[in-house]
């Protein structure tokens, strides 16, 4: 019988403590685990969807929100713009490109999005199959959003009013597939793209001419009515700098000079990750103190083995076995015990990052998946394996120092 075959045999005699110290730790594991692979992927995912974006410039409200909504596609507009402001700003000389979006409909909980082509252009998104939009009420659609609802090229939909999924369907006003978009690891994955025009026409809204036209834009919007109310209007637009300058003056003008708001992704990104990192660090506090509850007990479990023990190992001493051999043992328990709870604990957590966004569909938009390893897992890895090995130093220790003779005199 060779050591490893021996550690377990005298873990299956204490299968019960075994057991409950695998279990223990296996949740300080899921817990962290969890927490790496959702912290790495929700930053990930939200820098790649604001890249390139400098500004977004909406209705008045809060600066998250507007990038939640504009950008993220995870939470109510601030509300509506007028088109003429889309032109007045894609002119300015200090801009290089806006990108309008308007909002309103949801197809079984995914956004339709009005917009121009430029927003496809933005994310470098291919097409797997079909076209882009060029007639109103025809839409393209991310990968993840056709593989959830199960639509094909030159299928039909009917759009719901609001973002929450629950409103009246648009009946009058369906909507053709006509392009499906390869996936790109963007939020254009979870999105139904259509023209501008296909969401004013179907809310009773006279579109301008040449309105999904990115060149034709200024020509749309001068002939668009400048005050808002019943004309033409988006949620929001998205602005690339045409000089780094720009990034100190153009803000500062639309919050001051105008009625509406600039917001910066990139601060709201910091902002945001700040908030999360919070609740994020006091999970991790939590599954640090469940790993060190299980070393604990899996010290005690050792120890207390131990003195069960003690005449088993004087005998193996007399039977030739020497006293690191005996110290080994008892450590290789300590990391199998370790090894078992670290396997079951990444199990659950990665499994539970998998079945999450199923299971919660405000994770959707995160594009969250078990099927990688996190940045730390591997030092969680080791440092699981590392206190599973010195919660057993001390009991291997101790039966490193037992005095043979003493021990077998007291039995006889």
């Amino acid at each position: 019988m060779n050591l490893l075959t021996l550690s377990f045999a005298y873990l299956r005699a204490q299968a019960p403590n075994a057991a409950l110290n695998v279990v223990l730790l296996a949740f300080g594991v899921a817990t962290i685990a969890l927490l790496l692979l959702f912290s790495a992927q929700l930053e990930d995912r939200l820098t790649r969807d604001a890249q390139g974006i400098d500004l977004v410039i909406g209705a008045k409200g809060s600066p998250l929100q507007l990038i939640l909504s504009s950008v993220y596609h995870v939470d109510a507009p601030t509300g509506s713009v007028p088109l003429g402001e889309v032109e007045r700003w894609a002119a300015d000389p200090r801009v290089e490109a806006v990108i309008p979006i308007a909002l309103g409909d949801t197809v079984d909980g995914f956004r339709i999005v009005g917009t121009t082509p430029a927003y496809v252009d933005h994310y470098r998104q291919e097409l797997a199959e079909g076209r882009l939009w060029a007639s109103p009420q025809e839409a393209v659609l991310g990968a993840e959003a056709a593989r959830r609802l199960g639509l094909r090229l030159d299928d039909m939909f009917i759009a719901r009013h609001g973002l929450g999924g629950g409103g009246a369907g648009h009946t009058g006003s369906p909507y053709r597939v006509v392009g499906l978009l390869a996936p790109g690891g963007t939020v254009l994955d979870r999105l139904a793209l259509t023209g501008l025009e296909s969401v004013w026409t179907t809310h009773g809204i006279e579109p301008p001419p040449a309105a999904n036209d990115p060149d034709a834009l200024k020509d749309a919007t001068a002939t668009a009515p400048q005050g808002g109310g019943d004309g033409p209007e988006v949620n929001a637009f998205l602005v690339r700098y045409a000089a780094p300058g720009a990034e100190a003056e153009l803000p500062r003008e639309v919050n001051l000079e105008t009625r509406l708001q600039a917001a910066a992704p990139a601060a709201e990104l910091d902002r945001l990750l700040l908030l999360v990192g919070t609740g994020i660090d006091a999970l991790r506090v939590l599954g640090a103190l469940l790993i060190a509850a299980a070393v604990l007990s899996v010290f005690v479990a050792l120890w207390s083995g131990l003195k069960e023990r003690r005449y088993d190992m004087a005998v193996m001493r007399t039977l030739g076995a020497r006293r690191r051999t005996l110290m080994v043992q008892i450590v290789l328990e300590g990391l199998i015990l370790a090894s078992l709870g670290l396997l079951l604990g990444l199990a659950i957590g990665h499994g539970l990052a998998e079945v999450a966004p199923e299971l919660v569909p405000a994770l959707r938009p995160l594009g969250l998946t078990g099927r990688m390893m996190a940045p730390g897992e591997g030092a969680l890895i080791a440092l699981v394996l590392a206190v599973g090995v010195l919660a057993a130093l001390l009991p291997a220790l101790q039966a490193y120092r037992t005095d043979i003779a003493a021990l077998l005199g007291s039995r006889g």
